[in-house]
């Protein structure tokens, strides 16, 4: 674990802020400071490899060292070469249902999972603002079927045991017209890369 004194900045998604709000204040890391860019990057993803040496270039010289939370997200190995030239450590994993369940664990499931759309705490909380709308089902739900017709099930990676949570991501299964289904994964390795 890195020493009280060592400040460290963690450069992470804005889909992550809570979670690792909530990593930091647990194990008492307040040598650790925590900024983010927006978690609605997703639908854009070429902006996030720029944007995150933005954040590394503007504060590099007030940390000893900086941990960049992000999965790959789409930025077609862009983010691993800003990390690589900028000689920072990105938490392994090519998204968050992986980092969240474990990326061993997650990889393991392979074909298994296939059918799946994956939903997390956030996700379940901020549904109609980072799925519906922006891929515009609230105007034209007819085009649920061609966004997810090849999907059998919404898995919730529950961060939390949160019954909200829970109702609402049953409620995004029910709008998809797909199975629920429940895996409690907590931070996975997520807290153990916000630790290291």
């Amino acid at each position: 674990m890195t020493g009280t004194g060592e400040r460290v900045l963690v450069i992470a998604c804005g889909a992550l802020a809570r979670e690792i709000g909530v990593i930091i204040d647990a194990n008492r890391l307040g040598h650790i400071e925590l900024t983010c860019l927006p978690a609605i990057w997703h639908n854009r993803p070429e902006k996030i490899a720029p944007g995150v040496q933005a954040l590394i270039r503007e504060h590099r010289d007030r940390f000893k060292s900086i941990l960049v939370a992000y999965g790959e997200c789409g930025t077609q190995g862009a983010l691993n070469k800003v990390c690589a030239a900028e000689g920072v450590t990105r938490i392994a994993g090519p998204h968050c249902y992986s980092f969240y369940m474990g990326n061993e664990a997650f990889a393991a499931r392979g074909d298994a999972d296939m059918d799946a759309f994956f939903l997390t705490d956030f996700i379940a909380r901020q549904f109609d603002a980072f799925v519906i709308e922006p891929l515009g089902l609230d105007r034209h739900p007819e085009l649920r079927e061609a966004y997810f017709g090849n999907y059998r099930r919404l898995v919730y990676l529950a961060q939390t045991d949160d019954p909200a949570l829970d109702a609402k991501a049953r409620t995004a299964a029910d709008r998809l017209g797909l199975a629920f289904e429940r895996r409690f994964t907590g931070y996975g390795d997520l807290e153990a890369f916000i630790r290291s």
